[in-house]
């Protein structure tokens, strides 16, 4: 069957808007046996405008159903980046009868002529499961009296000291404000002067805790994403801090930066509120774009796609902290195995194919370096187009190069390479999903990740392996295709 321009290069597993312009992830709540993403939203073209927020559910994270706007600009300004809580206690008096939903955003107004814009946080809430909304009559209820940037609020309710937490970007810091019933606010602290990356303007924070893997303590996770700058080559990224909060302030246990993301197409990700405690998992997703070209990808009538939802865990390894993700387990009814291979020998005279041929596919690889100077695989999208990904022992290094992957003349920088420095090697177990338009790498049980946007004509022909001057041992092989009914 022909492909519509409509629908080329349209994901099959991952969620994107039938038309027009989607940025940032919304609002992302579990409520009444439905998963919520919202997302900022241009209705009126497939580049950025006016920003609304879009609206979808689910009930397995991976299927998603596309519902009507939920918010629309009004005289305070046009909807920017924000949360949704579920107040189950009816701390702010709109729910009388039983739990419902709160938004919390920002309302960006452009200034006049000569002057700043103004960002201002309000409210909206809904008593019908997010299908409708009402905004506040008291909005706004936080502004600053100078403060230009000053948005994307992430609201939790913090249980020990019984309040509501504010986390906001404020230009190259995160201010956190506290509140009893989420109409009135009032400021604890600032955090992120000489810590972390500041190459970019701070924005959509997350603040949550974990449990550390395998050991019976606890520590509080603040994810800062950073705008793009085009100084720098990697454009809009992602760091986050492990430390300790107190309700009022965040304080890290380290200096170094770390990163959320190796590759260029994961940003502005935050985690879902109100996931019951039952599940116990902390899921986020993010936007799978780069504000360095997010408005040229060559999609035709809607732009943009979210990562696949992802699970967060805490690891410590040798006294550092990792946060580890991995796809969500529901993944796992979509694919049905095609071919697995054990204890295979390659060299450079003999590769190694797996014939793939498939629309999505999730490819698990274990691999043990031998001697190879270096080593990796080719995902042969069609017979002209590839993408490649080496593993450099000497350097510790992973590379991904996406320059032969499709179309990549809509920008210079897309093509540039994409690395990641390894922990370890000799010995590297990968996870690998390929849809129509991305692909998403998951290194050593998800110990690092690399996101990338790709415009092949098809997925994925053919995966195959390679080593160069040496050899290496294909511990593990996994192909999964799509399951069939």
């Amino acid at each position: 069957m022909k492909i519509t321009k409509l629908e080329k290069y349209r994901p099959a597993l991952h969620y994107s808007p039938k038309r027009n312009w989607m940025n940032d992830p919304n609002g992302l709540v579990f409520f009444k046996g439905e998963y919520h993403l919202f997302y900022q939203h241009n209705p009126n073209d497939s580049i950025w405008g006016p920003m609304h927020w879009g609206h979808a559910v689910s009930k397995d994270l991976i299927v998603w159903d596309e519902l009507d706007i939920a918010l629309f600009p009004d005289e305070n300004g046009t909807i920017f980046s924000g949360s949704i809580v579920v107040d189950w206690n009816n701390t702010t008096g709109f729910f009388s009868e039983e739990p419902g939903l709160v938004a919390i955003f920002t309302h960006h107004r452009e200034g006049q002529i000569g002057n700043q814009a103004v960002q201002t946080q309000s409210l909206a809430y809904s008593f019908d499961k997010g299908r409708t909304w009402t905004k506040y009559n008291g909005n706004p209820v936080l502004s600053h009296p100078f403060k230009s940037d000053f948005r994307d609020p992430k609201v939790f309710w913090h249980k020990e000291s019984d309040k509501w937490i504010m986390v906001l970007a404020t230009g190259q810091t995160i201010s956190f404000y506290s509140s009893p019933n989420l109409k009135d606010w009032k400021f604890e602290s600032e955090f992120g002067e000489h810590v972390g990356s500041h190459d970019g303007v701070w924005e959509c924070p997350d603040l949550f805790e974990l449990t550390i893997k395998n050991l019976n303590v606890k520590k509080w996770i603040l994810m800062v994403s950073i705008g793009d700058n085009p100084q720098f080559e990697t454009g809009s990224r992602t760091q986050y801090f492990v430390g300790s909060f107190n309700g009022e302030r965040f304080i890290p246990e380290h200096e170094d930066i770390k990163w959320l993301d190796y590759g260029k197409d994961n940003y502005a990700g935050v985690s879902f509120s109100d996931i019951p405690k039952e599940d116990g998992r902390r899921i986020y997703l993010g936007w799978m774009s780069n504000w360095r070209y997010a408005n040229q990808v060559p999609t035709e009538g809607w732009r943009s796609q979210m990562t696949l939802p992802r699970e967060l865990e805490l690891c410590e390894i040798n006294g550092d902290y990792h946060l580890l993700q991995n796809v969500v387990r529901e993944i796992e009814s979509y694919f049905e195995i095609k071919e697995e291979r054990t204890e295979t020998i390659i060299s450079e005279r003999e590769g190694n194919i797996f014939e793939v041929n498939a629309n999505y596919t999730k490819i698990l690889l274990t691999l043990e370096n031998l001697d190879a100077n270096e080593y990796g695989f080719t995902i042969q999208h069609t017979d002209t187009q590839y993408t490649t990904i080496t593993i450099d022992p000497k350097e510790n290094q992973l590379c991904l190069n996406r320059e032969k992957s499709g179309v990549i003349d809509f920008s210079d920088n897309f093509p540039k390479l994409q690395r990641v420095k390894l922990r370890e090697s000799n010995r590297i177990h990968l996870q690998l999903i390929i849809d129509s338009s991305s692909l998403e790498l998951f290194i050593n049980e998800g110990e690092q990740a690399l996101t990338s946007l790709i415009y092949p004509d098809k997925a994925c022909k053919r995966i195959s392996l390679f080593a160069s001057e040496g050899k290496i041992n294909l511990v593990c092989g996994k192909v999964f295709v799509p399951f069939e009914n």
